[in-house]
């Protein structure tokens, strides 16, 4: 829009349309912008919703279904507030919701309309009314509050803005309104500015004002500033002013300037103001789009040009670019912003205003204004003004004047006497300006540092004004080591901060500060530094290296051997401890090694970690041995892992913790439990008992209790078995298990626990327990008594006490334990031919607690009742009334015939059935006395059937039922009685069973009931009663003679409604030929309800008969019609009865029949039109539309149902009847006729149709229909008043299919804009071959007002399918507007490589698209594209793959593809497959690179093609630098190479691996004697050295001798080599090494002497200071009284256990040992440490 080169840049941000907004919503009143961050919509439709577009990613837009008449947007959250108009009120309904939590935050009501609304700040809503202004703060439940009230100037005004200052102290509202009339095309400005503090307002003419604040020079303060642009129409002038007002006391000027609007824009006038706090810039933007830019300070204008060509409505700031953005009516979202390279330039050349570029410049840090800043600098320093200057110099833009070179000036200038030097004003002054830059902070430093003002250093650095570096570190820890070890950190000089944590001794700070900076600094020197002085601080250190994320940067085992070194043993522990505790297997070796320390030292710490199970990867067999050595059975216990190991251990029982053993006998197998308990039970057996028992208890279940038990039993343990089975026996259910105890107590004695378990257990076995008792024969019987007792051998245990002579144990267990046995016991005695004497007295002595039954019961079976005798009487004499007793006492009366009658009659207190059941066979009249007495019907019965008494047992039956007998016969016997009767007894089982089928006598007693008992009758009852049984006995034979001898006889009940009914209802069950006579015979009975009993029975003449006779005329028809089923017979009825409902009947009949025109005719006669469905139904199947018109008009005559207007109009067109139709939908029906249309439709009556649909403009239905009708234009005017997907779908593909591909295009438009639709319509195309049309419909689409992305991906798909060379432009377009995954699958099916690869790119999935490249090289490869995918890959194997890919393709490229992913290959791989592929050389580049890696494989490599090229000199280098190769081998294969140099390489080689006799033979071979002697040195050993010696002696080499002799000084014993010198006449050329070593050793024996002299001072000392401490402790044995004894000269001696720290302190190593003399030597071996808490400190 605006050139590059103006000071304004204009950028199109984001386009609403092009985010799916309307263009009739973009308004004044829909959109709103509070800041630069939301945007926000408001939608009215297609339905109400509000869009939330966020600038920070504005092509995703949150749209929500929201009704609301404004919305606002928080300026800096996601807090949303609404405002909508109470309906039928001029009240507005305020509500703030945060967004982001989906929660509301506050409500109001406002009493009045709010006119305009806008956020003030982001916690405040500023709300104008009519009449006032509120502010209403979201914070708290506060409702708004009123500001002030509106002034005249504004009413009838359009509120456009109102805003508040930064302080909230001065707030304006602005508003405009029409033109005076002589202009009223200019619009007016009118403004209420109003002062918070004040309570005032003034009214202005403006159209935009802003608020603003601005520092005047001078000022400590800012002043708040309002600036307002104007455009008046007066006396026939129009006036543009802009003005900046300073509010409140004035320190700054007021400014005014013309705003110049061209003649094109004389009726524009602004619309909105921003100032830019940044720039201090003010923006005046109209509504015609020119923008206005002036200066805040000046007002002078900067800039003017037109920004957008449609109206600007609204603006809003952009404070972080120093900008604004501004919305057009086309939707277009600008950002207008400073061109920070341009604006200085622009102002001093366009402008030639250089006050202002320098002014603009210094406040808004732009460049352009070097030059003139420059000027005015030398300007004033020239004119002495160095305080201006330093000013100037501190504010330069990007400080382009504080170099070294403007410090260099002023310190250049000679300071005057009594002033400042200038030097210093300029630092003040930059130190009040800001902070200094590093060379500032350095200079000044210095000055204070040599002014000794140190103080003043650390202010600045609190106040964070000097820019730390480590020059000034240097120069401050001249002065202050603390204030430079703060300024080394800020400016990260790392080893000068570790330097100085080193000298304060502080390595913990050191470990922390090097991992925070990445530094690594030399742990092995600190560690060992710190152990000489502080072993605890170098446990910390130890520790704190070991939590080091990257690792401890020492090895363990390297940190322990240094703690080790110095007998540090608890330090090593605890260190050892705290590292290990994660357990891993790599620390295996430490783990058993901080064991074996222990072991050896401090067993009871070695046995506390044990016991904690922190380790599990350490040698266990090595430390099981070690615990058994130190005494520790029970770890050696749980480390090893054979049996004989643990068999060996386990005895030592003496020192074992007997629960620990227990405890470990739950880690063994069952098996080798076993074995292990058996060895304790051999070595012994009584004291390891209780142990064995325990694991038994504890680990029965992994043991199995067999085994525990087996294992007892093998030694005769039963004291164990009983402890073992003592506790598992309550959770045990085996009976088995449960013997056992009982044998094993009973065994040991303990009689009681036998008592007890035979008492309270269920489970054991109660036959063999009482066999074992019995055979045990114990001395107390309870146990055997409890068994018995409990279950059922009380017979055996009577015959046990019995024939024991255990007499009172019998008493005792009658009287006490159990009388409810004691019948038992009684026949046990009886049958033992025990005294009856003893046996009544037993009887006698219980009493009323026996049981009386059972008692009798075991007599009677023994013949022996009269036994009981007395005791029976006994019991009647004291009144018992217990049924047994009196059973009892009546069967010995029976028996002794003692006159049985007067008994069986008189006792009430006899079971009769009992009694009568004894005397059944003894005497049958008294067993019916009895019976009859207890109304024993059913005993009775079979006594008198079987005595032959019929005529007693008839009149019986009859009497007893009528006395039992209670109505539930049913309705007929129930109306006849018609009452209740009280009965004796509730049973009725008589009846049945003298009338059972199988009683042989119920003949007999039937003819008595019939001949006899009933004609004597004169009962109702008793006549129910015996019809009642009669039925329920199913006799209906005996019963109809029965009944007509009642009925038919002229009885008293002839005329019984019930008899009858009963009659012809059983006539028709048994004889149906007798109903037609009863019919006409009798009268009095229920004719519908015996008709329908008919019908039931299917006798339906019968029933047509009874219906007839009682004018039951629908029943008669029915059963002509649904069982005779003869429709003839039931039309003549029909015509004959001539009734309504019976022609309904028929009507229905003929229906079911299928005779639908004859049932139409029915129904019509019957006039019926309760069976329209069912007509309409059939109709429908009959296809008899005529008929069916004519029944629907007589149906809506009756009725009015939504249902007949529709079938009568669907039958009008069933027989196109159109005109009717037409005819009928315009007067008023109650026609469904949306279903009709679709039924017609459906059954292809399309004209039909079509008049249905556009009666009810149903305009999809229409397009359809239409489309069916081959009417294809009026389908689409159709759809497109439908204006649904749908209908456009519907119509495009018939469009399509009837090659209207124009009117397809149109209604495809509006289907693919939506995406549902999209695919659809492309396949729909596709199918049919239409290939360019679908790509004309969607190239078109891509022209709609919110193309989505689909279309855009839709295309690209057709593209890829049918116009390849249009897709890569395609793409590139429209990249971020693709469905990329979607369009993917399409060129790959397409095969259309580089656009695949391309779209890979696109969407960031870079494996795939270099696997792509790679496969398609030919059409997808390009080198500098393929190194960016390569790159950016995540799949490893992908790289070898290029590489694989480059070898056979493009190996002359292979070296840069390799370089670039050198970070992220296995250099190994990469060697490996340039082997086998025979092309090592040609990576050699790559593989130099990578060396400095050290891989094995790459230097091995580079080493092999550097002998083949024979390149000693990297050969050699190579070996040195990089270490990881084979050297041996590398050895071997050159020492025999034809260069001299290589074989020197080769000697190098095994004198770097230790091979040094090797290598001094290759180098004497090629008489490379230098060689040989720094090897023989290097190798430390004493004969190589002197073998060299003789080797060059041999060879006559005497200066060689003689070198060798400085070179292996330190291995050469001097005698030898006088020695060799002698022998061979060479003195001479030894005699420079023997002074050398002469003078070595004086100075050696010098330096004894000296340490011993001052080690005997040192003990004179001692001596001195030990006689003064006897002396003071002697002064003070003199001052006691005489009868106390004198105080020890020295404390007692330590305990054995803890020796004296003299003796448990190891010899210190030689390099810091004190002189030998005075140091006692330590013991050759320590003294066993305790059992129990810390040991002393030992030697390791």
């Amino acid at each position: 829009m605006v050139a590059s080169t103006s000071p304004i840049t204009m950028k199109e941000v984001l386009t609403l349309p092009s985010v799916g907004i309307s263009q009739q919503f973009i308004t004044f009143s829909n959109v709103t912008m509070e800041s630069d961050k939301y945007i926000c919509v408001r939608e009215t439709a297609p339905e109400n919703s509000v869009v939330i577009i966020d600038m920070n990613m504005p092509m995703q837009p949150l749209r929500r279904p929201i009704t609301a008449d404004s919305a606002l947007m928080n300026p800096n959250s996601r807090i949303l507030a609404l405002k909508a108009q109470v309906t039928g009120t001029t009240q507005d309904h305020l509500q703030i919701f945060n967004i982001e939590v989906k929660a509301k935050l506050k409500s109001h009501q406002m009493p009045e309309q709010v006119v305009f609304w806008k956020w003030i700040t982001p916690k405040k809503l500023g709300l104008v009314t009519q009449n006032s202004v509120y502010h209403w703060s979201i914070k708290g439940d506060s409702e708004p509050v009123k500001m002030f009230d509106i002034t005249a100037n504004l009413a009838n005004s359009q509120i456009i803005n109102y805003k508040c200052s930064p302080n909230e102290k001065w707030l304006v509202l602005i508003g405009i309104a029409p033109g005076p009339p002589e202009r009223a095309q200019l619009v007016k400005g009118n403004m209420q500015l109003f002062s918070v503090d004040q309570q005032r307002s003034q009214a202005l003419e403006a159209h935009a004002a802003s608020f603003a604040q601005f520092k005047v020079p001078g000022n400590e303060n800012p002043s708040f500033l309002i600036s307002f642009a104007s455009k008046s129409f007066n006396a026939g002038k129009i006036t543009s002013k802009l003005h900046v007002i300073e509010l409140g006391k004035p320190s700054f000027t007021k400014k005014q300037a013309d705003l110049f609007f061209p003649p094109d824009f004389a009726d524009d006038f602004p619309v909105a103001m921003q100032v830019s706090h940044k720039f201090s810039l003010i923006y005046v933007i109209t509504k015609l789009g020119l923008l206005f830019v002036y200066d805040l300070e000046t007002a002078s204008a900067v800039y003017r040009n037109r920004i957008s060509p449609d109206p600007i409505f609204l603006t809003s700031e952009a404070s972080s670019v120093g900008g604004f953005y501004a919305i057009n009516r086309r939707g277009q979202v600008l950002l207008a912003t400073v061109n920070e390279a341009t604006i200085i330039p622009f102002i001093t050349g366009q402008l030639n205003n250089l006050e202002l570029a320098v002014n603009l410049a210094k406040r808004g840090n732009l460049p352009g204004a070097e030059e003139l800043v420059v000027e005015r600098f030398k300007e004033l320093f020239a004119r002495t003004k160095y305080k201006e200057a330093a000013e100037l110099a501190a504010e330069s833009p990007q400080a382009f004047l504080r170099t070294p070179d403007t410090v260099s000036k002023f310190q250049s200038v000679p300071v005057q006497a009594g002033q400042t030097p200038p030097l210093l004003q300029y630092f003040g002054t930059l130190l009040t300006k800001g902070k200094l830059n590093s060379y500032e902070s350095l200079e000044l430093s210095r000055l204070v540092v040599n002014q000794n003002k140190k103080s003043l250093l650390k202010n600045w650095l609190e106040e964070d004004k000097l820019e730390c570096s480590e020059e000034l570190g240097d120069l401050v820890k001249t002065v202050d080591n603390d204030l430079s070890l703060e300024i080394y950190i800020k400016a990260r000089a790392t080893p000068k901060v570790v330097a100085a944590f080193a000298e304060r001794r502080e390595f913990d700070s050191i470990l922390i500060y090097s991992e925070q900076a990445g530094y690594t600094p030399d742990y092995l020197f600190f560690l060992q530094t710190i152990l000489r002085t502080d072993p605890q601080g170098a446990l910390k250190f130890a520790s704190i290296m070991s939590q080091m994320k990257g690792g401890c940067p020492l090895d363990f085992n390297t940190i322990t051997d240094l703690f080790l070194q110095r007998n540090l043993i608890r330090e090593a522990t605890e260190f050892l401890l705290d590292v290990l505790k994660p357990n891993l297997p790599e620390h295996a070796f430490l783990q058993t090694k901080v064991l074996e320390i222990n072991l050896a030292t401090f067993p009871n710490v070695a046995d506390t970690v044990l016991a904690t199970g922190m380790f599990s990867h350490y040698d266990r067999p090595r430390v099981a041995q070690l615990c058994e050595k130190a005494g520790l059975y029970i770890q050696s216990l749980k480390h090893y892992s054979e049996l004989p190991d643990i068999k060996r251990v386990i005895v030592n029982t003496h020192a074992i913790e007997p629960q620990a053993l227990v405890e470990f006998f739950g880690t063994l197998s069952s098996d080798w439990a076993i074995e292990c308990m058996k060895d304790l039970l051999v070595v012994n057996p009584r004291g390891n008992l209780k142990i064995v028992v325990q694991a038994c208890k504890e680990y029965c279940e992994q043991l199995g209790v067999d085994a525990c038990i087996k294992l007892f039993e093998q030694f005769k343990s039963y004291e164990g078995l009983y402890f073992f089975l003592r506790s598992y026996l309550s959770i045990s259910e085996d009976p088995e298990i449960q013997f056992k105890y009982i044998e094993a107590a009973a065994k040991t004695g303990q009689i009681k626990e036998v008592e007890r378990v035979t008492r309270e257990s269920n489970f054991y076995d109660a036959e063999k327990t009482k066999n074992f008792l019995m055979e045990a024969k114990l001395p107390d019987a309870r146990p055997l008594i409890n068994v018995c007792d409990r279950f059922g051998f009380v017979p055996d245990l009577t015959h046990y006490l019995y024939t024991n002579n255990m007499l009172r144990y019998i008493e005792g267990y009658v009287q006490k334990v159990n009388p409810g046995y004691a019948p038992l016991v009684v026949g046990q005695l009886l049958d033992d031919e025990c005294p009856e004497d003893f046996i009544k007295g037993l009887i006698l002595s219980v009493r009323s607690l026996l049981p009386v039954e059972p008692l009798v019961e075991e007599c009677e079976k023994r013949n022996r009742l009269r036994l009981l005798t007395q005791f029976l009487e006994h019991l009647v004499s004291e009144g018992s009334q217990d049924v047994h007793v009196h059973n009892a006492l009546g069967k010995v009366i029976i028996d002794s015939n003692n006159n049985p009658e007067h008994f069986l009659t008189t006792n009430p207190y006899y079971d009769s059935r009992v009694v009568g059941k004894y005397c059944d066979k003894r005497d049958p009249t008294l067993a019916v006395v009895a019976y009859r007495r207890g109304q024993c019907d059913e005993e009775l019965v079979n006594v008198t059937n079987r005595n032959s008494l019929f005529k007693l047992q008839a009149r019986y039956s009859i009497i007893a039922y009528e006395n039992s007998f209670v109505f539930q016969s049913g309705l007929l016997i129930h109306e006849f009685f018609n009452c209740r009767y009280v009965v004796e007894r509730m049973d009725g089982d008589l009846w049945d069973n003298v009338l059972d089928e199988n009683n042989d006598y119920r003949r007999q007693l039937i003819d008595q009931v019939v001949s006899t008992a009933l004609p004597e009758s004169k009962s109702p009852e008793q006549v129910a009663t015996a019809v009642k049984a009669f039925m329920t006995a199913d006799l209906p034979h005996e019963l109809i003679e029965l009944l007509e001898k009642i009925v038919l006889q002229n009885s008293e009940f002839s005329g019984s409604l019930n008899l009858q009914n009963l009659l012809i209802l059983t006539a028709i069950k048994a004889d149906p030929s007798r109903i037609i006579d009863y019919i006409n015979r009798l009268d009095n009975f229920d004719g519908p309800a015996v008709g329908e009993v008919a019908v039931e029975a299917q006798l339906y003449e019968e029933a047509f008969a009874i219906f007839k006779k009682f004018n039951s005329n629908v029943q008669a028809i029915n059963v002509l019609l649904d069982n005779v089923k003869s429709i003839e017979r039931a039309l003549e009825f029909a015509l004959r009865v001539e009734e309504d409902s019976v022609w309904s009947q028929v009507a229905k009949a003929q229906l079911r029949e299928g005779l639908v025109s004859d049932a139409i005719e029915s129904f019509i006669r019957a006039e019926d039109a309760t069976y329209f469905l069912e007509i309409i139904r059939s109709t429908e199947d009959a296809k008899v539309y005529d008929d069916l018109v004519r029944y629907l008009l007589m149906v809506r005559q009756k009725v009015k149902e939504p249902k007949v207007d529709s079938e009568l109009i669907y039958a009008y067109a069933k027989i196109d009847m159109l005109g009717e139709i037409e005819e009928f939908i315009l007067m008023p029906n109650l026609g469904n006729l949306p279903n009709v249309g679709d039924r017609l439709y459906d059954e292809a009556l399309y004209e039909a149709a079509k008049i249905i649909y556009a009666f009810i403009s149903n305009w999809g239905k229409l397009a359809v229909t239409l489309v069916k009708l081959q009417q294809f234009q009026g389908a689409v005017d159709a759809a497109r008043k439908a204006n649904s997907a749908k209908t456009w779908k519907e119509v495009c593909f018939a469009c399509v299919d009837g090659e209207e591909f124009r009117l397809a295009q149109i209604c495809g438009l509006n289907v693919i804009i939506q995406v549902d639709g999209l695919e659809e319509v492309s396949e729909f195309y596709q199918n049919r071959g239409c290939f360019n049309e679908v790509i004309s419909l969607m190239e078109s689409g891509l022209g709609l007002e919110r193309p989505h992305m689909g279309i855009f991906t839709e295309l690209g798909v057709l593209y890829a399918r049918y116009r390849y060379e249009k897709l890569m432009e395609h793409i590139k377009l429209f990249s971020t507007r693709l469905n990329i995954p979607k369009l993917i699958r399409a060129c790959d099916e397409q095969q259309h490589w580089q656009e695949l690869t391309h779209l890979y790119i696109q969407c960031d999935e870079f494996d795939n698209a270099a696997t792509t490249v790679m496969n398609h090289s030919p059409e997808g490869w390009e080198h500098m594209q393929f190194k960016d995918i390569v790159a950016k890959v995540a799949n490893v194997q992908l790289y070898y793959k290029a590489v694989h890919f480059y070898l056979q393709e493009h190996p002359d490229l292979i070296n840069d593809l390799l370089n670039l992913l050198a970070l992220r290959l296995d250099h190994t791989r990469v060697v490996d497959i340039m082997r086998k592929a025979g092309q090592l050389r040609l990576v050699k580049p790559y593989m130099v690179a990578v060396q400095r890696n050290n891989v094995s494989a790459v230097n091995e490599a580079l080493n092999e093609i550097y002998v083949e090229e024979e390149d000693y000199d990297r050969l050699r280098e190579s070996i040195d630098l990089h270490d990881s190769f084979d050297q041996i081998g590398l050895a071997q294969k050159i020492e025999k190479h034809e260069l001299v140099e290589m074989r020197r390489v080769a000697a190098y080689i095994y004198k770097k691996a230790g091979r040094w006799k090797q290598s001094i033979a290759l180098s004497k071979k090629d008489n490379m004697y230098k060689d040989c002697m720094e090897t023989a040195s290097q190798s430390g050993e004493h004969d190589l050295a002197e073998q060299l010696l003789v080797y060059f002696i041999e060879q006559g080499k005497k200066e060689c001798f003689a070198t060798c002799l400085f070179v292996c000084y330190d291995l050469i014993r001097p005698d030898v080599a006088l020695e060799l010198a002698w022998i061979h006449n060479m003195l001479d050329f030894a005699f420079p090494y023997l002074l050398q070593f002469i003078r070595e050793y004086s100075g050696k024996v010098d330096e004894l002497i000296k340490d011993k002299l001052e080690a005997q001072k040192e003990v004179k000392a001692k001596e001195q200071e030990n006689q003064d401490v006897m002396s003071q402790q002697n002064m003070y044995a003199r001052l006691l009284p005489l009868a106390l004894p004198a105080p020890s000269l020295s404390l007692p001696a330590p305990p054995l256990a803890l020796p004296a720290p003299s003796l448990s302190l190891p010899a210190p190593p030689l390099a810091l040992l004190a002189p030998p003399l005075t140091l006692p030597a330590p013991p050759l071996a320590l003294p066993a440490p305790p059992m129990r808490g810390m040991p002393p400190m030992g030697g390791y």
